[in-house]
């Protein structure tokens, strides 16, 4: 009887974790613009103890964008997605290794190419919520 009294009325289901509104790549995107910007600073200051400020903001900036980045992957992505974009997972992982690179740089064209891959996450995200 409690049990038939406290069972739930309606049955929901969704396809990820939480609402998708949560989920969005422009997380990740904004953290690496953050890295490529310190990046082309880098470049135009050779002070010791602004390098040295530098590298950890970067390194923290990027290593933010890969958690973003692996969120999608692990919670948003679910396998209807991977299906239909069979690279996906590719994707991700040079996004991931792209963003390490960038890390260990000060070359903008290491921020670049991880703001590339971030942009074909966005666009195939985007994708997916229309659907």
């Amino acid at each position: 009887m409690l049990s038939r009294l406290f069972a739930p009325k309606v049955k929901v289901s969704a396809h990820c974790d939480l609402p998708c509104g949560v989920y969005d790549p422009a997380q990740a995107r904004i953290e690496a613009e953050s890295v490529k910007a310190v990046q082309e600073k880098m470049q135009a200051n050779d002070d010791p103890q602004f390098q040295t400020r530098a590298i950890v903001i970067k390194e923290q900036r990027a290593e933010l964008a890969k958690h973003h980045v692996s969120v999608l992957w692990s919670d948003y992505f679910k396998p209807p997605h991977f299906e239909s974009y069979p690279q996906l997972h590719q994707l991700v992982n040079d996004t991931l290794k792209a963003l390490s690179a960038a890390k260990g740089s000060s070359d903008p064209a290491t921020g670049q190419k991880a703001l590339d891959l971030i942009a074909e996450i966005d666009r195939i995200f985007w994708e997916t919520k229309k659907a």
